[in-house]
């Protein structure tokens, strides 16, 4: 699913880099990371003019998760935003948005193993998850 016009695309694919950078040359991608998240979520805000909105939902748990593994001793958490930020610029596959959609202000779904199931086993969409996952099999 690369999608080179795409503004959101192009800043996940430079993250996925940084973090890559990060894992596995010098901690300073990391940072790097960090900062150009931070830019993303705030261009993100300007655009969608609400901080509510689902994408923006999904940054904020993204760089929440980024700066987690800040914190002494849990820099292996880097691996997954960097396993799975490769995985939303190549395949459309954005684990975070499904995690988000099941937060309970996402849904008016009751929360169940069926529910939890279908959102991850669910093939990557273009758009966002949130209005892909439907509680009809």
């Amino acid at each position: 699913m690369i999608e080179l016009n795409d503004t959101g695309w192009r800043y996940w694919l430079v993250t996925a880099a940084l973090l890559t950078y990060g894992v596995i040359v010098d901690p300073l991608g990391y940072m790097l990371a960090i900062g150009l998240t931070v830019v993303h979520l705030l261009h993100f805000i300007m655009t969608k003019r609400s901080v509510t909105a689902f994408p923006i939902q999904v940054r904020f748990w993204y760089l929440s998760l980024l700066l987690l593994a800040q914190i002494e001793g849990l820099q292996w958490i880097y691996w997954i935003p960097t396993i799975g930020t490769w995985a939303q610029v190549l395949l459309g596959y954005c684990a975070m948005a499904r995690f988000v959609s099941l937060l309970p202000w996402n849904s008016s779904e009751r929360f169940s193993f069926a529910r939890v199931t279908r959102t991850f086993l669910a093939r990557p969409v273009k758009g966002s998850i949130k209005q892909n996952v439907s509680a009809e099999d």
